[in-house]
């Protein structure tokens, strides 16, 4: 783990240590006239997972940018400790974890080290596990290893942060896939995940609103690193099929996952949020 350290708060707005404490359950993002400030996290700390690159590098950014301190967590040290570092660089609170996110015991350390910073009141749970193949050959260790981070890690890092996201009122953004709702081939397990996820975020929803919100968003053709693998023709095929013409960008989905963590979607709960060029709805032929 590379948590807080004695130097993890450049900012030089709070000794190391010492908490940012509770909100006291308290939307602080609102000011009394309704609007919404710069800094709609303040306050805040929040957690987002797979974090070291893509869309949830772009979240942990964009989370920072408005007022968050927050926790990186993800497998990949080299980069995850570069996001974290180039956030306090910025002016922001950032600390990396380096955590399997699939294990309940990494995140014991991940709480831990928000918890230098005050309660997590905010989630993002967006760590991915892809191995391409079909059904008859993707082997029962190969569906374990995605279904556990794709999936069973929402459910640790929601069991884990709990406590915490009840007494702030805290928000939970499950980002799932446009996969969740339409078939391509070669991907049986990260579907099955990412489809749980939207029935996973409803579950919650009732189980633990009002105090927590729980959404999901289900980014469509999103330009990241999941995409060096796939040949030129195949990109060109996939922005064909976006109305956007265009491959969306990791900072664009960011935007979605903050607005639905943010106070501004106060009554925006049990939802999931298209974030696709319109690739869900584009089609070649009557």
């Amino acid at each position: 783990m590379t948590g807080p350290t004695p130097d993890h708060d450049s900012g030089g707005r709070r000794e190391p240590g010492e908490s940012r404490g509770s909100t006291g359950g308290r939307d602080t993002g609102v000011g009394a006239d309704g609007r919404v400030p710069a800094g709609r996290f303040h306050a805040r700390t929040a957690v987002v997972t797979g974090s070291a690159a893509g869309i949830g590098a772009a979240t942990a950014r964009r989370l920072a940018e408005e007022g968050a301190a927050v926790v990186v967590a993800d497998v990949d040290e080299r980069h995850g400790a570069q996001v974290a570092a180039r956030i306090r660089e910025s002016g922001g609170e950032a600390a990396f974890v380096h955590a399997d996110v699939a294990r309940e015991d990494a995140w014991r350390r991940i709480v831990e080290a928000a918890h230098a910073y005050g309660p997590v009141g905010v989630l993002v749970s967006n760590a991915v596990k892809v191995e391409i193949a079909p059904a008859h050959e993707t082997t029962p260790e190969s569906w374990e290893r995605q279904i556990s981070v794709g999936l069973t890690a929402a459910y640790l890092g929601v069991r884990a942060c709990l406590d915490d996201l009840r007494a702030e009122r805290g928000a939970v953004v499950l980002v799932s896939s446009v996969h969740a709702h339409r078939g391509i081939p070669g991907h049986p397990a990260y579907a099955a995940a990412k489809g749980g996820l939207l029935s996973l975020s409803g579950q919650l929803t009732v189980e633990y609103g009002p105090e927590v919100r729980f959404n999901t968003v289900l980014p469509g053709p999103v330009l990241t690193g999941l995409w060096d693998r796939v040949p030129e023709d195949e990109r060109a095929a996939s922005v064909a099929e976006t109305a956007a013409r265009r491959f969306g960008t990791p900072e664009e989905v960011a935007s979605a996952i903050a607005y639905l963590a943010s106070p501004e979607a106060s009554y925006v709960t049990g939802a999931s949020l298209l974030v696709d060029g319109g690739w869900s709805v584009m089609k070649s032929s009557a």
